[in-house]
């Protein structure tokens, strides 16, 4: 059995350098061929909805890796997160799904798997 990495990013705009490092963690993990999982919460469940609807500029590295995790990963968005910003499952990007606190317990707790929160 595969080792799983889920990886949860609850910060972006009040501390940019949680968002990258986060993302670049994500992305690394992705190439090594690991199974990577991420979970957007706060202010980073903006990443999920696209460049339009962000109300800050993602700068360019932080897009690459994000692309990057989407293309080789998976990504979810904490369902209160997203409700609070009134953020609904048709302003994600492709793929991209919102999931509740519940969902989040079942993946971190599966066998195999390392947690990493950001």
């Amino acid at each position: 059995m595969s080792r799983r990495l889920v990886i949860k990013i609850a910060g972006w705009r009040a501390d940019p350098e949680r968002l990258q490092t986060g993302l670049s963690v994500a992305a690394a993990a992705c190439a090594a061929g690991v199974d990577v999982a991420v979970w957007l919460a706060g202010d980073a469940a903006w990443l999920a909805t696209g460049a339009a609807s962000r109300p800050a500029a993602l700068d360019g590295e932080s897009a690459e890796l994000f692309d990057v995790v989407r293309q080789q990963g998976s990504v979810a968005v904490c369902a209160r997160c997203a409700q609070r910003r009134g953020i609904a499952a048709q302003h994600l990007l492709p793929g991209i799904q919102i999931q509740g606190a519940a969902a989040f317990v079942a993946a971190i707790t599966e066998p195999q798997v390392q947690a990493l929160v950001y």
